[in-house]
């Protein structure tokens, strides 16, 4: 079993010199990364890779694009086998919380500016392939209908003992937790002092959940990936091209 951290691997190109006007900070590399590789139907290099570019005015020489676009590959077959054992590549050190003061104010917990990076990385291509995810829906509720007319009293029993958490409940219960550790500062700002306050106390136990809300948003995204044609298929035939 390989633990390498994905982040480990895509890190020492990210931080190189030649790259540094071109990529963002290496947490928020990995978290754009972790969402493609967590997206029902995951997008072509061609696609998603454009994503982590974030100046366009940047001249990259060939050798340099062939390096940056094979640790980027790298970085996504590593967290795909981190998702296939079940397991999160979430960096240990975005797990720190950090406490601030700020003149006049009473302390703030706020999480570590490497897991607001991480966080709004995934969040950045979440919003990219928000229509995969969708169509991926559209396609998984014509498939549960066509099961349930198949079996009629099985969905009927379901219902009536509401099993489960609906998918749409889940999947925002995982982006808003999401949201709110990305921009804490516009969290904070959002809620009346109290509230603000308690969402502080909270922040801790909050950060520690997150772990297992990712495994959530990973395995809404592998059961949604069911209801696709050979999508995984389809992208390691293109990536042997």
């Amino acid at each position: 079993m390989n633990d390498q951290l994905p982040i480990n691997i895509v890190r020492p190109i990210v931080e190189k010199k030649s790259f540094c006007n071109v990529l963002p900070s290496a947490e928020k590399v990995d978290g754009m990364i972790f969402a493609v590789a967590a997206c029902p139907e995951i997008p072509m290099p061609e696609q998603w890779m454009p994503w982590l570019i974030q100046s366009a005015s940047s001249q990259l020489v060939d050798s340099d694009v062939d390096i940056l676009a094979d640790t980027l590959m790298n970085g996504l077959r590593a967290h795909l086998d981190f998702m296939r054992q079940g397991r999160i590549a979430l960096p240990p050190h975005c797990m720190e919380t950090i406490v601030t003061t700020d003149a006049g104010k009473e302390e703030m917990i706020k999480p570590s500016s490497a897991l607001s990076q991480w966080l709004n990385g995934l969040l950045i291509v979440h919003k990219n392939v928000e229509p995969v995810w969708q169509n991926a829906w559209q396609l998984a509720e014509k498939k549960q209908a066509n099961i349930d007319r198949l079996n009629h009293e099985d969905a009927e029993e379901k219902a009536a003992n509401n099993e489960g958490e609906a998918p749409e409940v889940q999947l925002s219960r995982c982006l808003k937790l999401f949201t709110t550790l990305a921009n804490i500062d516009l969290a904070y700002q959002q809620r009346q002092p109290q509230h603000a306050e308690q969402l502080s106390k909270n922040l801790p136990i909050l950060v520690k959940q997150l772990p297992a809300l990712l495994k959530d948003y990973t395995t809404l995204a592998g059961d949604l990936a069911g209801a696709l044609p050979n999508q995984f298929e389809m992208f390691t035939k293109k990536e042997k091209e």
